[in-house]
């Protein structure tokens, strides 16, 4: 992974309108809405287009969806204008290439996986999105892992994620120089409610560290 000049930042999760204004409005780059009934942050379709018509100019929406059918991934594209599709569960390349969309991968990471074998797996991918493995779940769950399980030579773009808050996000980017990082519990008031000022103090961590990897 070559450093880059800025860490691109996505908030995840997100389920009222002045939340993604407020995640917007601090900067972020790309703001996620959940279609996964199971999560407590999920969203539903008449929900998910009044946040996205709610999104500003040059900010991505990301859609994420785990082990959907193929029926209900096109029902929501049919209805919310999503940039990207970002998948969690164990679908297939085949799968996450049929819908016209740029997509990222979720990995869920522990000791033993082969994240460059995930990589050529889905080298149609946009990026790899790597986050902690917790049994029974499928991310969202505020755990972070080894970052040190990350090899050097990924070649696609890391979107790192899990347990990623405003006290760890320069450590983590000092320590990966991923491509962008991904937070959402992390800037939470509670599940599904973001807190303005933790998105503030997270993107501000982000964009300092950055400043600083730069001189």
């Amino acid at each position: 992974m070559s450093p880059i000049t800025r860490t691109r930042i996505k908030i995840c999760g997100l389920t009222r309108e002045q939340d993604v204004l407020a995640a917007a409005r601090a900067g972020a780059d790309a703001l996620g809405l959940v279609f996964y009934e199971k999560s407590p942050r999920h969203v539903g379709l008449s929900q998910a287009v009044q946040l996205a018509r709610t999104v500003p100019p040059f900010v991505t929406v990301v859609g994420l969806f785990v082990n959907p059918s193929v029926d209900y991934v096109r029902e929501v594209l049919s209805k919310v204008p999503l940039d990207v599709l970002q998948f969690h569960g164990e679908e297939t390349p085949e799968f996450c290439t049929q819908f016209g969309r740029p997509y990222l991968k979720a990995i869920r990471v522990r000791a033993g996986v082969d994240l460059i074998q995930c990589a050529a797996r889905y080298a149609g991918a946009q990026g790899l999105l790597l986050d902690a493995y917790v049994e029974g779940t499928q991310g969202g769950t505020g755990e972070s892992f080894d970052w040190a399980l990350i090899p050097q030579n990924l070649p696609l773009p890391v979107i790192l994620s899990g347990g990623l808050h405003a006290g760890n996000v320069a450590a983590a980017i000092r320590q990966v120089q991923p491509y962008a990082v991904d937070v959402s519990s992390g800037v939470e008031a509670e599940k599904g409610i973001k807190d303005a000022a933790k998105i503030a103090a997270f993107i501000n961590e982000v964009e300092n560290v950055d400043l600083q990897l730069s001189r």
